[in-house]
């Protein structure tokens, strides 16, 4: 599997245990990442590699897709990621993305997440897309609504006593079934 979707100012790539571990462990552990997204409870490179393993490629054996490597392109920064997740509790993919709070505000996520969607429509040939946040995540809400996303309401995932938002693309409903 190969994938690689590039932008005016980013590359997404596949993720890899050996060239993403101590950046995937940043990302995990960011205060932005802890607050709206989880505690993925990893704490050493060595964690960070099983995660991706277990996780990310275990995502593109079995869906062929996932969560993407984001780089700027100019100087091949580490952003974050961006892919597409697969969670229980939702009948299809669900666009997800994540960056390191440096980057944050500058117009990389909303990019990332342009660029799954056309690859997940396009390359992909999916049509129903979904998207959760946390509900104070304003500006990860309007990253959705700018894909044409529309709120769909609050709902629990499977095993989760945290409430989230809902995003579908028009058509689309987020419960599963």
């Amino acid at each position: 599997m190969s994938v690689q979707i590039e932008t005016e100012r980013l590359r997404l790539r596949l993720i890899s245990p050996a060239l993403d571990a101590a950046n995937t462990l940043a990302l995990l552990n960011d205060p932005g990442f802890l607050r709206f997204i989880g505690d993925r409870d990893v704490r050493t490179e060595e964690q960070a590699r099983d995660y991706i393993a277990t996780r990310v490629l275990a995502s593109y054996a079995l869906h062929g897709f996932g969560m993407y490597a984001v780089e700027r392109s100019a100087d091949g920064a580490w952003l974050g990621n961006a892919g597409l997740v697969r969670r229980d509790g939702l009948p299809g993919p669900d666009i997800g993305y994540a960056l390191l709070q440096e980057y944050v505000g500058q117009g990389y996520a909303g990019e990332a997440a342009r660029a799954v969607f056309s690859h997940a429509r396009g390359a992909l040939g999916l049509q129903d897309l979904y998207g959760i946040t946390d509900p104070d995540n304003l500006a990860s809400a309007a990253i959705l609504r700018g894909l044409g996303m529309q709120q769909r309401g609050l709902l629990q995932l499977p095993g989760s006593e945290e409430w989230v938002t809902c995003f579908a693309t028009p058509g689309a409903a987020c419960i599963a079934g």
